[in-house]
C-alpha cells in the first residue's frame, strides 16, 4: 500500500536562498506517515490513546535530489517496508509532478507511555503487515 499526500511549500519553509529548508523534508515525511496510518484506519491518536503505542523515530535518512521553492506543489508517497513485532520502517519519495525531489526513510520502535519498548497489539500488527505485503 502506498499513500499519497500533497504539500505546497510555504514561504516559512524556505531559507534565505529561497529553497525549502532541508529539515522540512522530515516534517513532510511525517505528513506522509500520518496519511498512511489514517488510510489504514489506525491514526496516530488512536494508536496512542487506545493501544498505548507511541512511535518515536530512532533513525532517519533523506537523500535530496532537486531543490524545491516556495509554492511548489509536492506529492509525498509513503509506504511501509519493514514490520516486526516491535518496530517498523516507512519509506518516502517526494515528487514535483513527475520529477523526483527527495527520498528517504524513518525507522520507529513501538513504546508505551512510560517509554518501554513493547509489541504491537495483533490488530495493529496485522494491518501494518498487510500494508507492507501490498508493496510486493
Amino acid at each position: 500500500m502506498k499513500a499519497k499526500a500533497e504539500i505546497r511549500v510555504r514561504y516559512a519553509e524556505t531559507d534565505r536562498m529561497g529553497a525549502a529548508y532541508y529539515a522540512n523534508y522530515f516534517v513532510w515525511f511525517e505528513v506522509g506517515r500520518t496519511t498512511l496510518l489514517n488510510e489504514l484506519g489506525i491514526p496516530y491518536k488512536k494508536m496512542e490513546d487506545e493501544f498505548d503505542c507511541i512511535l518515536p523515530v530512532v533513525e532517519a535518512h533523506c537523500r535530496y535530489r532537486k531543490v524545491t521553492h516556495f509554492d511548489d506543489l509536492l506529492t509525498v508517497e509513503t509506504q511501509i517496508t519493514e514490520v516486526s513485532r516491535k518496530a517498523l520502517t516507512f519509506t518516502y519519495t517526494i515528487y514535483r509532478g513527475e520529477e523526483l525531489i527527495a527520498e528517504g526513510y524513518t525507522k520507529h520502535v513501538n513504546v508505551n507511555h512510560t517509554g518501554k519498548v513493547h509489541s504491537f497489539p495483533e490488530e495493529i500488527l496485522s494491518r501494518l503487515q498487510k500494508a507492507k505485503d501490498e508493496n510486493g
